[in-house]
């Protein structure tokens, strides 16, 4: 009797103040397959994005994502937007995109077909009606409470 195959899920983000958003998105991430792998961005690749560095540090918010139940393992990403050749060795059934994450599909789709990266990519929409839930609205409440 053979094994069945285990669906890998893959996602990736920055994870910088982990809140109830990314618990949402994890959770639902790992609902589809029976393996959820997150890549999380390199300091230097959130510094390009975000315009600023992160709060906490690659390392950091790695230990705090191995830490979570629905996550069956982490890797820090390369300081690049997308490192094909990363998601390639993880060999991903599914990649998961966060609501927020501003890919078009069609075109990541057709780049990961060009690498050799057979994955069904879907996106995760929010679990909230509001996007309360979001690192850059913590970071202004803590502003606004602690710099009156």
């Amino acid at each position: 009797m053979s094994e069945k195959k285990k669906i890998r899920v893959v996602v990736g983000g920055v994870f910088d103040i982990l809140h109830v958003g990314h618990i949402h998105f994890l959770k639902k991430a790992k609902e589809l397959g029976d393996e959820l792998i997150v890549i999380v961005a390199h300091d230097e690749t959130v510094k390009e994005r975000k315009g600023r560095p992160p709060i906490n540090s690659m390392y950091e918010r790695a230990e705090l994502l191995r830490a979570l139940k629905m996550v069956d393992g982490v890797v820090i990403g390369e300081p690049e937007h997308i490192s094909f050749e990363l998601v390639k060795k993880l060999n991903p059934d599914v990649i998961a995109l966060g609501p927020d994450q501003n890919f078009d599909l069609c075109a990541l789709k057709e780049e990961l077909r060009k690498h050799g990266i057979e994955a069904e990519v879907i996106r995760i929409p929010y679990a909230y009606k509001t996007d309360v839930a979001k690192t850059s609205k913590i970071i202004q409440k803590i502003v606004e409470i602690f710099c009156e």
